[in-house]
């Protein structure tokens, strides 16, 4: 079992940018796909990106493509997920993952899929 642990987040300015981390204080990440989720007040938890371990192929759901980058730094044992051009509707709790396997799953978006958690970072766009 990895444990997550997440930095990064906060507030601000719509246009502005961010990058969360996601470090694994034990096990090893690099065993294992990463993905970024996010949860906003009232609305279902989403999958936003995934990177795999095996040969660092990366997946966006459209909202984001162009605008977020994933990645991972193995020697690290950390993932990232840069954020440029942030607008009002990314405001969200957002979650790193691993998965089971080094490949993203099919259904990377689905949070079934990815088995361990990091505690949540707080991003908000706001003027």
């Amino acid at each position: 079992q990895v444990q997550l642990v997440q930095s990064g987040g906060g507030l601000v300015q719509p246009g502005g940018s961010l990058r969360l981390s996601c470090a694994a204080s034990e096990g090893h990440l690099d065993y294992h796909a990463a993905g970024w989720f996010r949860q906003a007040p009232g609305k279902e938890r989403e999958g936003v990106s995934c990177i795999s371990s095996f040969d660092g192929s990366t997946y966006y759901v459209d909202s984001v493509k162009g605008r977020f980058t994933i990645s991972r730094d193995n020697a690290k044992n950390t993932v990232y997920l840069q954020m440029n051009d942030l607008k009002p509707e990314d405001t969200a709790v957002y979650y790193c993952a691993t998965g089971p396997f080094g490949r993203c799953p099919s259904g990377y978006t689905n949070s079934r899929r990815f088995r361990s958690w990091g505690e949540g970072a707080q991003v908000i766009v706001s003027s």
